[in-house]
């Protein structure tokens, strides 16, 4: 059985009106996601690593924010119908607890995590998804069950419109091999794949 998303790194560029916001280093393995989202000085970094299942589920995220000298890590656990984790900062310890969606789906920010949810409703042979997201805040760490939405917009099911909120929508376009090669947000942001190195043999 062959994966929903090509294996390989993923190299991405985040802009908004022509200025560079960061760039996303991030690697699909099949059975995990690793990536490094920061700002073009380096100062901001957002670390991901992730367990994930033979069908797209994530099982395990462990997540860590940097900004200059602060440091906020979270790791969460998948278990029957809830998402459980635990924050660690300067302030001390926070934990966690939300409900899963049907499809137990996990969003940790990075753009892989938007192309393996949107390759699992393809996998189901479905054109039009609304349900229940386990949201991992980028900022906070902090995880909250949204309902989110996504539709294909063309009849070949490589361009989609997902709302992640509402009035929050995204434009996303894929290749024909399920590789997600940009976001359009509508708050202006641009996320282009500008790098990826196979890691497949075939």
């Amino acid at each position: 059985m062959g994966t929903l998303l090509p294996v390989g790194e993923y190299r991405y560029e985040i802009s908004r009106h022509g200025a560079v916001l960061g760039v996303e280093e991030a690697e699909f393995a099949g059975t995990a996601i690793r990536g490094v989202r920061q700002s073009p000085d380096g100062a901001n970094a957002l670390e991901v690593a992730a367990i994930v299942d033979i069908e797209g589920t994530v099982q395990q995220v462990k997540i860590s924010y940097n900004r200059g000298f602060f440091k906020r890590n979270a790791t969460y656990e998948a278990s029957d119908e809830t998402l459980r984790g635990s924050i660690s900062a300067l302030a001390g310890r926070n934990e966690i607890l939300v409900k899963l969606g049907r499809f137990r789906e996990i969003s940790a920010e990075l753009s892989l995590f938007r192309a393996l949810l949107i390759a699992r409703v393809r996998a189901r042979g479905t054109m039009r998804w609304t349900g229940r997201v386990a949201v991992i805040d980028p900022a906070t760490l902090v995880a909250a069950s949204l309902k989110q939405s996504c539709r294909a917009t063309d009849e070949t099911g490589l361009r989609w419109s997902y709302e992640a909120r509402m009035g929050d929508t995204e434009l996303i376009e894929l290749d024909g091999k399920g590789r997600l090669i940009e976001r359009r947000s509508s708050d202006g942001t641009i996320t282009r794949l500008i790098g990826f190195v196979s890691a497949s043999k075939e």
